[in-house]
């Protein structure tokens, strides 16, 4: 009897736990259901693109629809505010409380081209990936002036107002010839030197008028040059000619100099003056509002000690020497030209 008691008491247990594992796993089943595909009739998504943010969100709950914005990006098509796209599309059947993704436009963002001359690609790449523009074509053309690899030109040019997105094609430096030698260039008259030097190949750096006193050279005849003839040049090197400012000339040495500026990366556009003081005085190279990372390139003539400075928002960014006076070495005041000595006579 108490066998037969304590079977039917196990079958009993046995049929409670399998209704209850049987129990958990249909209202398991069921809750996962829910979860993933809520109950209710199907909604068909609205068209929400070219809608204000706003309207957006306030049609999508609405329609018992959870909208959100996943992004922003310019636009040229949409002005700012306005949904661009949306996920899922519109007309697609979904449940109620189903999320709709929506990037809205920033709209358009026009600002000014950098300047990109004299530039590496590296560093190119790095202000076009900085502004979201984009390499279109490159070229190497022949050019003396730029180091090998650097931009000679840029299309859109500098200061242009370009968008988001826009290609901008290079002309890349195919740089000087390797190996060139200085020519001699003293005693030229220094339009001819500047002849040969174009003819060499060779780039004619600081040119410096000297005063060299009653009986000096006629004026503009190369007494000195660095580096000396025959000199190998690297291909960035420029020759510096000493030029004599003519017979009974005094005073200052005058030179004339290639110089380079460039606007620090700080703002989109500022008020840039370039000034240059010399032993005259000082004056404005130039004085009006620059774009960032603009860059100046001047041939500025400069009498004895002389200095470039750049003031942007008129403050002192930088300064240059372009030429300090020497010492007088020697006594080059007038004075009369010494007798002949006499022939003697047979």
């Amino acid at each position: 009897m108490s066998i037969a008691r304590s079977v039917l008491r196990q079958d009993w247990v046995l049929a409670v736990a399998l209704a209850f594992f049987v129990g958990v796993t249909v209202w398991f089943g069921r809750s996962i259901r829910d979860f993933l595909i809520p109950s209710g009739p199907d909604i068909s998504v609205p068209s929400l693109v070219g809608q204000t943010e706003d309207d957006a969100l306030h049609e999508a709950t609405r329609l018992n629809l959870r909208a959100s914005v996943i992004a922003h990006t310019a636009s040229d098509q949409f002005p700012k505010g306005l949904v661009i796209s949306q996920e899922p599309g519109a007309g697609t059947p979904v449940r109620e409380g189903r999320q709709i993704s929506l990037v809205v436009s920033t709209g358009v963002q026009i600002f000014a081209m950098p300047d990109l001359r004299y530039e590496t690609l590296r560093e190119v790449g790095l202000d076009l990936s900085q502004q979201k523009l984009t390499l279109g074509k490159t070229k190497t053309v022949p050019n003396d002036d730029v180091p090998a690899g650097g931009v000679v030109a840029q299309d859109p040019p500098p200061g242009a107002s370009v968008r988001v997105g826009t290609v901008v094609n290079l002309e890349l430096s195919a740089g000087p010839p390797a190996n060139i030698k200085a020519p001699s260039f003293v005693n030229l008259d220094i339009d001819d030197a500047r002849d040969l030097a174009t003819r060499s190949r060779v780039r004619i750096g600081q040119v410096v008028w000297t005063p060299l006193g009653f009986y000096g050279p006629a004026r503009g005849v190369v007494v000195r040059q660095r580096p000396a003839p025959g000199t190998e040049l690297s291909p960035d090197e420029r020759v510096s000619l000493q030029v004599s400012a003519g017979p009974r000339e005094a005073g200052y040495l005058v030179r004339q100099v290639h110089a380079r500026a460039s606007v620090p990366s700080t703002g989109d556009v500022s008020q840039v003056r370039l000034e240059v003081q010399d032993d005259t005085g000082t004056w404005n190279l130039f004085n009006g509002f620059a774009h960032a990372c603009e860059k100046f390139d001047f041939d500025v003539t400069v009498i004895g000690t002389a200095e470039l400075y750049m003031y942007v928002n008129n403050e002192l960014v930088s300064s240059n020497k372009l030429g300090v006076e020497p010492p007088q070495e020697e006594d080059q005041s007038q004075r009369p030209r010494p007798a002949a000595t006499p022939k003697p006579k047979p």
